[in-house]
């Protein structure tokens, strides 16, 4: 455990037992959001993959107008 999240732990623990369980929830409501978009961004790879190759192919074809959002 790093020194910081034992910090933060020894803070969270001198508070009351019911806001102690609020900031365990939204630890655990974090950690499983971060679970479930690091299995979708995996699951997503060939679909990003294909859609960059069509992007690249239309690109080269001059089928992609600029946005101007490389020019900043």
């Amino acid at each position: 455990m790093t020194a910081l999240l034992e910090q933060a732990l020894a803070e969270v623990h001198k508070l009351p037992p019911d806001q102690q369980d609020v900031i365990a929830t939204l630890i655990l409501e974090e950690l499983k959001d971060e679970e479930l978009w690091n299995r979708a961004f995996d699951q997503s790879q060939d679909a990003l993959g294909r859609l960059a190759a069509t992007v690249r192919v239309a690109k080269r074809a001059g089928n992609v107008k600029s946005l101007g959002f490389d020019e900043l």
